[in-house]
């Protein structure tokens, strides 16, 4: 049993842990963008019904895993996967301005609590967050730690986060060159650091982060 386990595709795992939580419906939600210096936060919240994922769905979804763990193809192509099986899906993107405002922890989880609202789930679900309790969430729900790597909702939620926000780095990379946003989603790289240092900081970082305070 223990082999077999070993052997599954994560995937799988993650949906067969989702289907023992004895409710019909499960809901994740995940962050991407937290760490960054620039760019917004992303929070996502996908509703799957796991019970009722068949065969070829199982396929789609086989590669599933923490998006960390992901090369950004396989990401893109578990997105898709991801739209085509999942009940619902809600994401909010939290600007730099907003951040900068409330404060990071603010932000994520009211971005969190936001996309759980949005994705309106039904009575008796499931309510999963990647390591966080949501003192705005009206409704139950559990904090899983590290739960983009043991819950199949949450995954999704994380890939989804993930791949959203790196489509609006992109285009900040186009609306703001010289800063690389493309190839570090504003994070602080190296490469990321000497452009501030070079060009300063431009309307979408985050100036209450303190590289980005120091530098402006």
């Amino acid at each position: 049993m223990a082999t077999a386990t070993r052997n599954r595709a994560p995937g799988l795992a993650l949906i067969a842990h989702d289907q023992t939580l004895g409710q019909r419906f499960v809901a994740g939600a995940d962050e991407a963008g937290r760490g960054a210096l620039a760019g917004p936060l992303v929070a996502a919240a996908v509703l799957l019904e796991p019970g009722a994922l068949g065969a070829d769905e199982q396929v789609l979804l086989a590669r599933l895993n923490d998006s960390k763990k992901l090369s950004a193809g396989v990401r893109d192509e578990l997105a898709l996967a991801i739209s085509s099986v999942a009940v619902r899906i809600a994401v909010v993107t939290i600007a730099s301005t907003e951040i900068d405002e409330h404060g990071i922890q603010v932000a994520n989880l009211g971005g969190l609590s936001r996309a759980l609202d949005l994705l309106e789930v039904p009575e008796g679900a499931v309510l999963l967050v990647d390591g966080f309790a949501l003192p705005m969430q009206v409704r139950a729900h559990r904090p899983l730690v590290k739960g983009d790597a043991i819950s199949a909702a949450i995954a999704a939620a994380s890939i989804i986060a993930k791949t959203t926000r790196d489509r609006v780095m992109e285009g900040l990379d186009v609306a703001s060159p010289g800063y690389g946003f493309a190839a570090h989603a504003g994070y602080g790289t190296a490469v990321h650091r000497e452009a501030i240092s070079r060009l300063g900081p431009c309307h979408v970082h985050r100036y209450s982060f303190a590289p980005i305070a120091v530098a402006a």
